[in-house]
């Protein structure tokens, strides 16, 4: 009996008529699924404290993809049971959260043994502090600082034109 090619051994045969790629992606895609399955069945609970334990973890494995590091960089926050609310500043995190996100939602559940893992984005616009001020504004805010600053204003009458 003559023995065709397997996947670990392909045969010339198969290579001539380019079979081979075709098994190694089948292959790869059976282990994906037998790993996914292998966590199917899983629910264990998990605490918030292990969950950022987790997850910075993984923000650890990131080192090659900052916009994603970047996009994760807020812990998300546990919403129903194993619902995770992620939020983000804008659209552009908010796309490469959902690239990444069944990578993440995969080793999540993988590693804090939990199946019911969910995550879910809010784009939440962050307020940033203002940084630009006029004259007057500064002057205001350094008298906020140091009273006696209001007290020099008067008795020397410095007094900004507008």
């Amino acid at each position: 009996m003559r023995r065709v090619g397997s996947l670990f051994s392909p045969s010339i045969k198969d290579a001539l008529a380019g079979n081979i790629a075709e098994k190694k992606v089948e292959a790869e895609e059976k282990t994906e699924e037998a790993a996914y399955n292998e966590y199917e069945n899983f629910s264990e609970p998990f605490t918030p404290e292990q969950l950022m334990e987790k997850w910075t973890e993984y923000l650890d494995q990131l080192s090659d993809r900052p916009n994603l590091r970047s996009a994760l960089s807020n812990p998300p926050e546990i919403t129903d049971g194993n619902k995770l609310l992620l939020r983000i500043g804008n659209s552009v995190q908010e796309e490469d959260v959902r690239l990444g996100k069944q990578e993440l939602i995969s080793w999540l559940r993988k590693e804090l043994r939990n199946s019911g893992i969910e995550l879910n984005t809010k784009i939440e616009r962050v307020e940033t502090e203002r940084t630009h001020y006029n004259d007057s504004e500064k002057l205001q805010i350094m008298m906020q600082k140091n009273p006696e600053l209001f007290e020099l204003k008067q008795k020397f009458n410095l007094d900004f034109k507008d």
